[in-house]
């Protein structure tokens, strides 16, 4: 660990990057150990590096008055030694998210999954022959999300339209944390579901409410568009099969970011199954 003397004499945001580092590499240690004690996890030099560190910030005029309370409050928690682990997690990562902010840096996502960071393919439970097939999603974020979404609720296979954005974009692999590469998937021209034999149904307005749909043993959810919705094909697709379930809304938007949408979907569609 870089002495404080040193790293005071770095440029600032050289500097305050390092420190980041520092505190992120200190909270994946502790949340990691599933310790609430914190110094079976970090020596009495660390304590005093994070304190110290924390005071160094909280001088620094080019900070909100909001982060220099921060800093000096996480001080007195470091400073102290000893405190439940789950308040001085959340210290180190309060820190190091202002930090990355000030320095124009995005958080590297990572998953609390394993010493090595990957994700446990043991402990993925699939849902034989629950499909989903990913209309014309733009926004690298909505299939990012989506393949996380997908992963955590068993379904077997993604497809993809041809005009979906790459989950290999770096920000659809960022907002997915590992699962792009565990689960399933492929583009397609056209519409799976009938060289699947199974039934189609879409997430879309116009539908029977979620809560009255019966979500099938086996079947592909179509989800489309964040602008346009399932595509005119892609339902009669559906409305010969299924048909098209739809989640009630109360507000004066009454609309849902399709990833949103597609997560409460799929909740409910994973429930019905593990019931069976």
């Amino acid at each position: 660990m870089i002495p404080l003397y040193k790293l005071d004499k770095l440029p600032r945001i050289q500097k305050l990057r390092k420190i980041s580092k520092i505190f992120t590499m200190a909270e994946k240690r502790l949340f990691m150990a599933h310790e609430d004690d914190c110094q079976k996890v970090f020596t009495t030099s660390e304590f005093v590096f994070f304190d110290e560190a924390a005071r160094m910030l909280a001088k620094d005029d080019l900070f909100s008055q909001n982060a220099k309370e921060v800093f000096l409050e996480a001080a007195e928690v470091f400073g102290a030694g000893f405190c439940r682990g789950s308040l001085f997690l959340r210290y180190l990562n309060g820190i190091k998210h202002i930090l990355l902010a000030e320095t124009g840096r995005d958080q590297a996502d990572w998953d609390f999954t394993g010493s090595d960071g990957k994700l446990d393919l043991q402990k993925r439970q699939v849902f034989k022959g629950m499909y989903v097939y990913m209309e014309d999603i733009r926004s690298p974020f909505n299939v990012g999300a989506m393949f996380r979404t997908a992963e955590s609720f068993g379904v077997e296979k993604i497809f993809l339209s041809p005009f979906c954005a790459d989950p290999k974009h770096r920000r659809a692999e960022r907002t997915a944390m590992g699962c792009i590469d565990i689960i399933p998937w492929e583009r397609c021209d056209i519409i799976p579901g009938s060289d699947l034999s199974i039934p189609i149904f879409a997430l879309e307005t116009g539908g029977l409410p979620i809560a009255e749909f019966p979500f099938p043993q086996r079947g592909l959810l179509i989800a489309g568009s964040e602008e346009l919705g399932v595509s005119p094909q892609a339902l009669d697709a559906a409305d010969a099969s299924l048909g098209r379930v739809s989640i009630p809304c109360y507000g004066s938007k009454a609309s849902l970011n399709v990833s949103v949408a597609f997560g409460i979907a799929l909740q409910i569609w994973a429930k019905s199954l593990a019931e069976k």
